[in-house]
């Protein structure tokens, strides 16, 4: 009986896990949209409209001022091209083609390098072709794009290293950087990854720092707890930070044999052991 009880009380428990991070997945896949069309609203139908203005104004002034009518459809030109650019923003902020393309490793290497920081990648087991999931890649992707933005706007450090690694139960990720940390102060002490989960702005940075900083970390947790992964932050004052994720899959294709890679790629601006991920 005590056996049944125990359980139960665990399966209660499971279900109480589910229905919180599955509710936690619907209103990230809301503001998930929100975002969408707040870009599309405020970026590329905004040049849209202005497009049509301007080749308007080209055709009434053709006959007329042709050298004007000309300028006109330069700037028309100018505003197709940004508004391509918008739109092309807005696609890969929802499924990189890269990431299609050339996979979590091709696709973290590609984004380390137009990071603007001095970022080294190391993929183990992932160059013999074996895939997960499309959804858990999509996520390993973000985890890493958050990470990264994460350190160059709060952690004050302009280096950071890139972990994915394939293991037998599913998809590792790790980012760590030697900035001023202080995540733990944030999200309660050391390992802990609840919703508050975030860095403090040290010196020189206001609170607001830190709140933007824990609304990432909210989003790499809520994306994460969506395919029931986990998310470990280890952040002591003074650094290192590292944020280590987890998240279980089945591999497409298996390969024989996990290979390693390591490349180091900087741009100019415009814990775990294997497996952690920040």
């Amino acid at each position: 009986m005590r056996h049944a009880a125990r359980a139960t009380a665990r399966l209660a428990r499971r279900v109480e896990e589910l229905v919180e991070t599955r509710a936690g997945a619907v209103a990230a896949h809301g503001a998930e949209l929100r975002r969408i069309e707040r870009e599309l609203h405020d970026g590329a139908q905004v040049r849209l409209v202005s497009l049509s203005l301007r080749i308007g104004l080209a055709k009434r002034a053709y006959d007329r001022d042709p050298t004007a009518a000309r300028r006109m459809l330069d700037d028309a030109q100018d505003l197709a091209d940004e508004a391509l650019a918008e739109l092309r923003h807005v696609v890969r902020g929802m499924h990189p083609p890269v990431l299609t393309d050339r996979g979590p490793a091709g696709a973290v290497r590609a984004l380390a390098a137009s990071s603007g920081l001095d970022v080294t990648v190391r993929a183990d087991g992932l160059e013999d072709g074996a895939r997960a999931p499309a959804a858990v890649e999509a996520a390993a992707y973000f985890v890493v794009a958050e990470a990264l933005a994460n350190v160059a706007g709060h952690s004050g450090s302009d280096r950071a290293e890139v972990r994915l690694a394939r293991t037998p139960s599913g998809l590792c990720v790790s980012v760590r950087d030697e900035g001023r940390g202080g995540a733990e102060a944030a999200t309660g002490g050391p390992g802990a990854d609840g919703p508050g989960a975030g860095e403090t702005g040290g010196p020189g940075r206001g609170p607001g720092h830190g709140a933007e900083r824990g609304l990432g970390l909210l989003g790499i947790r809520r994306r994460v707890a969506a395919l029931d992964g986990t998310v470990t932050v280890s952040s002591p004052r003074g650094g290192p930070t590292v944020i280590a994720v987890e998240l279980p899959c089945r591999w497409r294709s298996p390969g024989a044999h996990p290979a390693t890679a390591t490349t180091t790629g900087r741009t100019p601006r415009s814990g775990r052991a294997a497996g952690s991920g920040r």
